[in-house]
């Protein structure tokens, strides 16, 4: 793999609380931290992308806690912020026009949740023409109920939302896959 941003996604405190749901994925945020120390490491470069809720009373509405970063995984300040008030991280945030100035074409996205922010920024890279990588045990998303009113569980639901992408928008590969398609040797 040659040098691709690594795009982080709604990894906000908000997203920890109980009274999101049923979640899948436990150890995604250990994942995301594996491949946000590697890409720190090789000097690629980071977006982190925050979700502002328009909504009042929202955990995502500016200055509630809910809305700022996971520590562990907060910003360096040498790394890109986008703020977002949809799904799609590309939707007037200047994701795009900052990707392109810097000649980056493929992009690995990890975050949550893959139904929703995950899915719909994927798609939207891949619709775009970016060499698209999800990482899928570094994504998590929520339980649900589906159109017809049958209970969907974590797992079921990112697991089709992971099966929307794959091919069409996105490769899709585990933490370990991506991290082998990396060259540590010394560059000349």
């Amino acid at each position: 793999m040659s040098c691709s941003a690594l795009i982080i996604i709604d990894m906000q405190r908000g997203m920890s609380e109980t009274s999101v749901g049923e979640r899948n994925n436990p150890d995604a945020e250990g994942n995301i931290y594996r491949l946000l120390t590697v890409w720190r490491k090789v000097r690629w470069p980071v977006v982190h992308v925050r979700h502002i809720s328009r909504t009042p009373g929202s955990p995502f509405w500016p200055g509630q806690s809910g809305s700022e970063f996971q520590p562990a995984l907060a910003p360096l300040p040498s790394e890109h912020v986008v703020e977002k008030n949809v799904p799609d991280a590309f939707v007037h945030s200047g994701l795009e026009r900052w990707l392109q100035v810097r000649g980056i074409q493929q992009l690995v996205i990890v975050g949550v949740s893959t139904s929703n922010s995950v899915e719909a920024s994927a798609r939207m890279a891949g619709n775009l023409g970016f060499a698209t990588q999800v990482i899928s045990d570094a994504t998590f998303t929520f339980a649900k109920h589906d159109y017809a009113g049958t209970y969907r569980t974590a797992d079921e639901v990112h697991a089709m939302s992971l099966a929307n992408l794959a091919g069409e928008y996105a490769t899709i590969l585990t933490t370990c896959d991506a991290l082998s398609l990396i060259d540590f040797s010394p560059q000349v």
